[in-house]
């Protein structure tokens, strides 16, 4: 680059070592430019470009090149994370998942056992309930057969002092008869 600067310099300036006036030497004497002053000024420009060149633009890059490097690190390991954080969330959704399907089937299996429960109490809570019935029923019939004993013994008494009585006083054969007919019926129907 520099040394194209110069080429293009010299071509320029050719024509006035020739003694001709060129385009250079217009602009030279129309500006007043000294041509030893401006190649100094050039050749200090181009020492001090160089010079930043390499002892700051160079670093710059460098230290912009870290940086971009650092960047794209992170934004890799960013991406990373991200696929890292969606396989968690998969993860966790299907143990929710899983959690949700294990907690309904103990559900229906405490449902099961509630209801088997609840049958048995109820088969077990009838069959008591028939026994309690039937004893209750067998308990009757034996009050009933106690009681019509008893009917049966009073009738029977009230029979012997009835009869005792009528017999202490006299009576018409027909009398004793009917009467004897008639309380064979009544104690015959007393103890149905």
């Amino acid at each position: 680059m520099f040394t194209q600067i110069l080429t293009q310099i010299t071509l320029a300036a050719a024509p006035a070592a020739e003694g001709g006036s060129g385009p250079i030497q217009t602009i030279v004497k129309h500006f007043g430019l000294d041509t030893g002053f401006f190649v100094g000024q050039t050749i200090n420009f181009l020492i001090v470009a160089a010079l930043l060149y390499f002892l700051a633009f160079r670093p710059i890059l460098r230290t912009v090149s870290e940086r971009q490097t650092k960047i794209e690190d992170g934004l890799r390991y960013s991406e990373e994370m991200k696929a890292k954080l969606a396989d968690a969330e998969k993860s966790h959704e299907e143990t929710l998942r899983q959690a949700s399907l294990e907690a309904q089937s103990i559900l229906k299996e405490a449902k099961t056992q509630a209801s088997d429960l609840i049958d048995s109490k109820t088969e077990e809570a009838r069959t008591k309930a028939e026994d309690i019935i039937r004893r209750g029923e067998e308990s009757l019939v034996a009050e009933r057969k106690k009681m019509l004993a008893e009917v049966h013994d009073e009738v029977t008494r009230l029979v012997v002092a009835t009869t005792r009585k009528v017999l202490d006083r006299e009576l018409s054969e027909s009398e004793k008869s009917t009467f004897s007919n008639r309380a064979a019926s009544e104690l015959s129907e007393s103890l149905r």
